[in-house]
């Protein structure tokens, strides 16, 4: 059983950055996927940034150049570094990962955070 606990995010300005951290309490190695999502009021949850076991990253187009996903196996931690923050990333945000997962970007993902809040004021 893998529990993943998430830090970071908060309330910042358009324009600031924020890092969003995910630690995994269990066995955390041989995740085949691993990725952050996000939901905002009102709006289905969708995928944003993704990275699968060979190190492959995958972006939503409206994050691409701005956010970046990591991970650091020897801390069982994924990272989430966001900056140009706009008002429409307002949403709550979740890592998530998953062993057997084969397209990283599908949300079938066994494992999730709890959820950490983001808000970006204009």
């Amino acid at each position: 059983q893998v529990h993943l606990v998430q830090s970071g995010g908060g309330s910042v300005q358009a324009g600031g950055s924020l890092r969003l951290s995910c630690q995994a309490f269990g066995y955390f190695n041989s995740m085949s996927c691993m990725g952050w999502f996000r939901q905002a009021p009102g709006k289905e949850r969708e995928g944003i940034a993704t990275i699968a076991n060979d190190g492959t990253t995958r972006y939503l187009d409206s994050v691409k150049g701005r956010f970046t996903i990591s991970h650091n196996n020897a801390k069982s931690t994924l990272y989430l570094q966001m900056a140009s923050l706009k008002p429409e990333d307002t949403a709550m945000y979740y890592c998530a990962a998953d062993r057997t997962l084969q397209i990283c970007s599908e949300p079938y993902y066994n494992y999730w955070g709890q959820g950490t809040q983001v808000t970006v004021s204009s």
